[in-house]
């Protein structure tokens, strides 16, 4: 090629490449380090890729299998479901992979927290839930295949926090939840 001016060759520094061009090897360059950069983060983090796309899509029969769960309808005698708590709580949650499916009733008892405690301990080992292994003493925290199931008496504070507001029924005796979760 020659000059405008006819006079030799054109330098070098007349030449310019094509935006096209310069995208595509952008690109080019990029795909390798996404996909090393993406290796490298599932490595250190112990997630595949496929388990980072996991979410709650296709999750509704579990809801309803741990929704059903006999347990969340075990009550001690004279408890009942709290004003506004009719139905079981029920949903599917996902982070980073992580699938949890979980149910929840809320209760008031009018007698003693012991004997709410006393109910769950006999009813959750007669339908084949064992004590956590990692609760407190005071914890009524159980297990079961991939399931936990805890029991939490209500106070004020747990009231608030909820944004349940002052409702009298879960104020007196021992209002409490409870609640199963499912980890897929």
């Amino acid at each position: 090629m020659t000059s405008a001016a006819g006079n030799g060759p054109t330098p070098a520094s007349d030449y310019t490449l094509e935006p096209a061009l310069i995208v595509g090897a952008t690109r080019a360059r990029l795909i390798p380090l996404l996909l090393a950069t993406v290796s490298v983060a599932s490595a250190l983090t112990g997630c595949a890729l496929m388990d980072l796309a996991r979410d709650c899509e296709g999750a509704g029969a579990r809801v309803d299998e741990v929704a059903a769960l006999g347990i969340l309808d075990s009550r001690p005698d004279d408890a009942g479901v709290a004003r506004g708590f009719g139905k079981v709580d029920a949903g599917c949650w996902s982070d980073s992979g992580d699938v949890v499916v979980s149910a929840e009733r809320t209760y008031t008892f009018p007698g003693a927290r012991a004997e709410v405690a006393a109910h769950y301990r006999a009813a959750a080992r007669d339908d084949g839930w064992r004590p956590d292994p990692d609760a407190g003493p005071d914890d009524l925290s159980f297990v079961k295949k991939t399931m936990s199931l805890q029991i939490v008496f209500l106070t004020a504070e747990h009231l608030a926090e909820e944004d349940y507001g002052s409702r009298p029924d879960l104020s007196t005796g021992a209002a409490y939840s409870i609640s199963v979760e499912s980890y897929e």
